[in-house]
């Protein structure tokens, strides 16, 4: 597609911005001998073109530097203040090629003098003004592109880290992350998971509200002040109370919250300490198949600043047990022709039916069908965390796995 909306065989528009009748008369006589095709629109002033490219967007603009209300760079300033997005060639009289120079260097792609413009150099000067513009446009986008690469690169480090292990690991660990569509940066999911030195296994999973760089930024604030916590011996309720300070403390919005999933694995024991905020169930895996848990929660922090309280919750989780965790985006998004939401219970359909006792081939397979789902309505509506956390064979010893 042109700048306009044409499509690419289309001939190109070009909006003359132009007081004088006879110079517009020229230019109409140019256009006719040296760019065949060529649809013209003219306007007398500044005013009248930014009427103009209120609704249109035209491949290129020919501007004179003495209109009526404008003269010289700023008539040139003006127009780029309405719109970045086309070429513009500027006119000047014999005696001003100075000021056609000076317009180049403050943003235009070319200059004419008038009196002086064959039709050949005429048609050659818009195409190539055009062309211009859109290899400039393709750069900066490419720039932007690689800009939000570097920015998403540094963002994955602080929400989505590497677990804190020791060497002698008890719990087997898969975690995945999908961005929803259209979103150029991470949002606010994030995940960790911090060993302890006796072999207790921390792991968090989150949800801040909102999308783009605040709530990605607040997530990050979240996570780092997660794991401080755990390596300072800080669990349970008093783990969130704090969590939700830092909320308060770095949220943009006194709107914003953020839903958390706590869980502290005891190998010994073979049971999980369960902490909800606000965030959804999880899934149990087992040798017998899935089942959706929903432990006792409290709500999200951020939503009863001082206020709230979260149970801890035991789950028994014998050694062929793992837990699935996730952020909504898995089930919240519209599926199928009908735009209807998959639901809790459409994302258990879809999970029994991949399910295989080995958890990554389990996480992708899930993921792979809930993202066909959604691509049949653009794609996933919303981020996706993921992360799985069962035991390890290899890690426990002998005597454990009896």
């Amino acid at each position: 597609m042109t700048a306009n909306g044409n499509h690419p065989w289309a001939p190109p528009s070009v909006l003359l911005i132009e007081d004088d009748p006879g110079d517009a008369l020229l230019v109409e006589e140019l256009v006719v001998d040296g760019a065949p095709g060529l649809r013209l629109d003219w306007v007398k002033s500044l005013a009248e073109a930014g009427d103009y490219l209120a609704v249109s967007r035209p491949d290129c603009v020919l501007l004179d530097l003495h209109l009526p209300d404008a003269n010289g760079l700023e008539a040139l300033e003006r127009i780029r203040a309405h719109t970045d997005q086309v070429a513009i060639v500027v006119m000047t009289g014999l005696d001003q090629e100075q000021t056609g120079l000076a317009a180049v260097a403050a943003g235009a792609q070319d200059y004419l003098v008038k009196g002086r413009v064959e039709p050949e150099l005429f048609g050659r000067a818009v195409r190539y003004a055009i062309q211009r513009k859109q290899a400039e446009r393709t750069s900066a986008a490419l720039q932007a592109s690689h800009m939000r690469a570097q920015e998403n690169a540094r963002l994955e480090r602080g929400l989505l880290p590497t677990p804190l292990l020791h060497d002698h690991t008890i719990v087997d660990i898969v975690a995945r992350y999908r961005p929803g569509r259209a979103h150029s940066l991470l949002g606010g999911d994030f995940y960790d998971v911090v060993q302890d030195t006796d072999g207790t296994v921390h792991a968090v999973i989150g949800d801040v509200s909102g999308h783009g760089p605040d709530a990605a930024a607040t997530g990050v604030a979240l996570r780092l002040a997660w794991r401080t916590l755990i390596l300072s011996g800080v669990t349970g309720t008093p783990q969130l109370r704090l969590l939700e300070q830092v909320l308060l403390a770095e949220r943009s919005s006194a709107h914003t919250f953020a839903t958390v999933t706590s869980l502290v694995l005891l190998p010994g024991q073979r049971r999980a300490q369960v902490l909800r905020a606000g965030h959804p169930g999880m899934l149990r895996c087992s040798a017998t198949g899935l089942s959706w848990v929903e432990v006792p929660a409290g709500p999200a922090l951020g939503f009863l600043p001082g206020r709230a309280e979260w149970p801890v919750h035991e789950l028994e989780l014998p050694l062929d047990c793992g837990l699935m965790v996730f952020t909504d985006g898995l089930f919240e998004g519209r599926v199928g022709t009908n735009q209807q939401r998959l639901g809790e219970q459409g994302l258990m359909e879809i999970a029994r039916a991949a399910y295989t006792e080995h958890p990554e081939s389990f996480v992708d397979e899930l993921i792979g069908r809930v993202e066909a789902l959604a691509d049949m309505t653009g794609g996933l509506d919303d981020d996706v965390a993921i992360l799985y956390l069962g035991w390890s064979r290899d890690g426990l010893g002998q005597d454990d796995t009896r």
